[in-house]
């Protein structure tokens, strides 16, 4: 295997990663924007819950590469979408891009959120309304910052499935870490060196994601693992209590 061939198209493999990161990136932002009112709706149900669920399920139930076909070749097909106000930004393989993985990750994070929201100690919420809280009040400063942490651990899957799942945006002519791979490939008519780095890199940022993520879970979880190290609770048996004479 020729890696000198990798070696002289170092600049792409930046490049591919900077464009990774930042789909990612936008991608997890603008889905927890969408989670966040989703999960909370699921949790209390309205008007829109029918409507969220049915968001939900679809964006969970389909593979992420139909959902990216389906924006970016599918709605090409309407001519009403080419004569909208929307075709410049949707003609993009970018904002496509964007699109699908926001509304993608939005549905897994709903999902996690809901689940941290309904696994909230009723006495945090009942504590924060004796206080003399109001509802949103309680809602924003107790219930959502509660259930984030708890959320880490799965979100910090979600985070990495989306930082893997990013390499569907190379079949849509986007040169990430993945295109950027089959791209040297391709013009050299060489079958692992493209696709090995691309692995090795995805492998970097991977590792890099996961120790972060694990830093921030000691950081603003400790209180749930007190049995480790220094921070273990001892439980003293009970006195006996004195006979009344």
């Amino acid at each position: 295997m020729n890696f000198e061939l990798v070696l002289r198209h170092w600049d792409l493999f930046v490049w591919g990663v900077w464009t990774t990161l930042h789909l990612t990136v936008i991608a997890l932002a603008l889905g927890m924007l969408i989670a966040i009112p989703s999960a909370l709706s699921m949790s209390r149900p309205s008007r829109f819950t029918p409507l969220v669920r049915g968001y939900v399920y679809v964006f969970r139930g389909t593979p992420l590469l139909v959902q990216t076909y389906l924006i970016y070749y599918g709605l090409a097909q309407f001519e009403l979408v080419r004569d909208s106000f929307a075709w410049p930004v949707l003609r993009e393989a970018w904002w496509c891009a964007v699109i699908a993985f926001s509304l993608n990750s939005g549905a897994y994070s709903a999902e996690i959120l809901r689940g941290a929201i309904k696994t909230t100690p009723k006495g945090e919420l009942e504590g924060a309304r004796a206080l003399g809280l109001s509802e949103r009040q309680v809602t924003w400063l107790v219930l959502l910052p509660s259930a984030l942490r708890r959320a880490l651990p799965q979100y910090g899957n979600e985070v990495v499935f989306m930082l893997h799942g990013s390499v569907v945006a190379s079949v849509i002519t986007i040169q990430d870490i993945l295109g950027v791979g089959r791209t040297v490939n391709a013009k050299y008519y060489i079958s692992y060196e493209g696709l090995l780095t691309a692995a090795a890199l995805y492998m970097i940022i991977t590792y890099i994601t996961v120790r972060l993520f694990r830093l921030v879970e000691e950081r603003y979880l400790r209180h749930l693992n007190m049995d480790r190290g220094k921070g273990k609770v001892v439980i003293q048996d009970p006195q006996p209590i004195p006979e009344m004479r």
